[in-house]
């Protein structure tokens, strides 16, 4: 018997979950409709833009994600506490980027005069959405409602898009975590949609290798959802992937060093490289043999990649990766 969410959902055992949807009937997140001709890969960007939209509002941090032609996977980690460090108003803009607000909350926000009753009846609303604005249920709401509404107004049909909720895994230890992430950054390799991670469009591990380069496309998602009509207005900024020891993005101040994955980066990358090549019975996809090793297919050792990676605004200049000679 299905157990209820808050019982598959305990920051108090761990923040780090696998989350999937999938579709029902022949519904397409990306790809093309062999039996209609039909392309549907401008839906790719619908759901990249809200997934990195929704981490930059929520207090939620993006570990892996990879968008596939029915379903896409998430790995994320709660962070509850950094929403309870929030003011009313930060949590007010927050959540009215996405929804309007009652007409109290939109007084409020305008800066017009309350009388102390309805001051308090802010507050209490600001308490109820800094909940879930730390809530994975929230989040996934998010962020599958809008897409089922999009895809069936473009489909010309109503009902269910998604077959069901979505699905969650608890990731309990650091091998549970790297496993969910190298299986979500894998998953368009599985499924010969790519022959290598970095060729795997609207991956997570896209992003890690070629990086948000620069102000404008770090804004691009923002700038889609807002040209759709999805977002009210975003002053928040956004968030980059939860990242690695080595790799502490200079946009992120909300990351510590202890509050980094379990690994450096160019091991992970070698990880996913390594686990890409084996032959899994139920996927029919992998990683050729004669494909050389993924530092080697980026024409990097592994301090460049650190020194890369660390010294991320200095080296990446117009969508050049430019390094100093080392050694």
């Amino acid at each position: 018997m299905p157990r209820p969410r808050k019982q598959l959902v305990c920051v108090a055992d761990t923040p780090y979950y696998h989350v999937f949807s999938r579709c029902v009937r022949r519904a397409f997140l990306c790809g093309v409709d062999h039996a209609s001709g039909r392309s549907y890969e401008h839906r790719r960007a619908w759901i990249e833009d809200r997934i990195r939209v929704l981490s930059s509002l929520f207090s939620i941090h993006l570990c892996a994600y990879a968008v596939m032609s029915n379903h896409y996977h998430l790995v994320v980690k709660l962070n509850p506490d950094e929403a309870k460090s929030w003011s009313d108003d930060e949590v007010l803009q927050r959540w009215t980027s996405l929804f309007r607000g009652p007409l109290l909350v939109q007084r409020y926000r305008a800066g017009e005069a309350l009388s102390a009753a309805e001051q308090d009846t802010v507050r209490a609303t600001a308490t109820v959405y800094r909940q879930r604005l730390g809530d994975l249920s929230w989040f996934m709401k998010c962020l599958n409602e809008p897409i089922a509404r999009h895809a069936n107004a473009e489909d010309g049909c109503t009902g269910h898009f998604w077959e069901a909720r979505f699905q969650s895994q608890a990731l309990r230890s650091e091998r549970a975590l790297l496993a969910a992430m190298a299986y979500v950054d894998l998953n368009p390799v599985r499924a010969r949609m790519a022959p290598t991670p970095e060729d795997s469009e609207y991956t997570s591990i896209r992003i890690r290798i070629r990086g948000d380069r620069g102000p404008r496309e770090q804004r691009r998602p923002v700038t889609r959802m807002l040209e759709r009509g999805e977002l009210h207005h975003f002053r928040t900024p956004i968030r980059p992937l939860l990242s690695f020891p080595d790799t502490i993005h200079p946009m992120d101040r909300s990351q510590s060093p202890t509050d980094m994955l379990p690994m450096r980066e160019p091991d992970y990358l070698q990880l996913v490289d390594a686990t890409g090549r084996l032959i899994a019975r139920d996927k029919r996809g992998r990683i050729e043999g004669s494909i050389a090793p993924i530092l080697d297919r980026l024409g990097l050792s592994t301090s460049e990649w650190a020194q890369a990676s660390t010294g991320f605004r200095q080296h990446y200049r117009n969508g050049d990766l430019r390094l100093t000679a080392t050694g």
